[in-house]
C-alpha cells in the first residue's frame, strides 16, 4: 500500500495522518472515488476525477484541483507492481469544529493505492428494508457517509450475501451499497435510472455505451420475476448473481455473458475511456 496526502508521499502508510478535528474523520464530510488500477495504469480516470469535481460541488465543498489528483495518483503508482489494484481518492473539508458546521479550514486530498482480489463470476445479493432517499441532498453524490449501507451490507451477509440492495423512497429498484444493478425480464435488458436515486456509476455508464440496456424505474419486486441479474461496480466489472433473496438463478446468463464480453472488449481498447 502506498499513501499521498495534500501533495506528499507518506513514508509509512500506517503513521495516522489525518488530523483528529478533519470533518471528513468527525462528520463524513466529503466525497471519495474507487478507480480500478490495471498494469499499474488506473482505468477511466478522467471519468473518475470528473465525478469527484460533481460529488464536491454538490457537498459544497471546495473546487477539486484535477491536476493535484493526478499528481496523487502518479505518486502512488509510480514504481508499484500492481496488476489488479485500486485507488481510493479521498476529498474532505478538511479541518472544522466538532459538529456539523464546517470550519472553513484547507481541505484534505489523499489518495491510497493497493493490491486487488478480483471478485467471484457470480454473487449473492439480498434486498434490505432501508430506502434510498432520492430526493435527499446527498442523493446521486459519492460521499464519505457510508453508515448505512455499512448496516445494510451487514444484513446482507447475515443472509449469506455479498451486496446489500435498495429501493428509494417510492419503492422502486435503485442499487446496491457500492454497485449499480441490471436485470433482464422478458428477454429485455433494464437497469434503474438516474432519477432513482442510484449513483451515475462510472461502469453503469460505459456499459450502457459498450452494450446498451433500457433505463427505467420499476417496483424493486421486479427482481422476484428477473431471468438474470447482474452487479457492476469498478471492483466488480459485470458480475453475475446466482441467488436473489434466496431464489437462485442461472448465472451468468447469455445477456449477463453478452455484457460481460462487451465490458472486456470496451475495457481493452481504452483504459481512459
Amino acid at each position: 500500500m502506498r499513501a499521498w496526502m495534500n501533495g506528499e508521499l507518506l513514508t509509512d502508510p500506517a503513521v495516522p495522518a489525518i488530523g483528529i478535528s478533519d470533518h471528513g474523520l468527525t462528520v463524513g464530510d466529503g466525497v471519495f472515488e474507487s478507480v480500478k488500477v490495471l498494469d499499474n495504469v488506473p482505468f477511466a480516470l478522467t471519468r473518475h476525477i470528473e465525478r469527484l469535481v460533481r460529488s464536491a460541488a454538490g457537498l459544497g465543498l471546495p473546487p477539486v484541483d484535477r491536476e493535484a489528483v493526478r499528481r496523487g495518483v502518479a505518486a502512488t503508482l509510480e514504481g508499484q507492481d500492481l496488476p489488479l489494484g485500486r485507488l481510493r481518492v479521498t476529498y474532505t473539508a478538511g479541518p472544522g469544529p466538532f459538529g456539523s458546521g464546517r470550519g472553513g479550514g484547507p481541505p484534505t486530498l489523499l489518495v491510497v493505492a493497493d493490491a486487488m482480489q478480483p471478485w467471484p463470476a457470480t454473487t449473492a445479493i439480498a434486498t434490505v428494508p432501508w430506502p434510498r432517499n432520492e430526493r435527499g441532498a446527498l442523493a446521486g453524490l459519492k460521499t464519505t457517509s457510508y453508515a448505512e449501507n455499512v448496516l445494510a451490507l451487514a444484513r446482507a451477509r447475515e443472509a449469506g450475501a455479498t451486496e446489500a440492495i435498495f429501493a428509494n423512497t417510492r419503492g422502486n429498484l435503485c442499487e446496491g451499497t457500492g454497485s449499480n444493478i441490471f436485470y433482464v425480464v422478458d428477454g429485455e435488458l433494464r437497469t434503474p435510472t438516474l432519477e432513482s436515486g442510484c449513483l451515475a456509476g462510472v461502469t453503469r455508464a460505459l456499459l450502457l455505451e459498450w452494450y446498451g440496456a433500457r433505463e427505467v424505474d420499476d417496483p424493486i419486486e421486479i427482481l422476484h420475476g428477473a431471468s438474470e441479474i447482474f452487479l457492476v461496480s469498478t471492483t466488480r466489472d459485470v458480475q453475475g448473481v446466482h441467488t436473489c433473496d434466496g431464489r437462485e438463478l442461472a448465472a451468468p446468463g447469455p445477456i449477463t455473458a453478452a455484457a460481460a464480453a462487451a465490458w472486456l472488449a470496451g475495457e481493452a481498447q481504452d483504459l481512459d475511456p
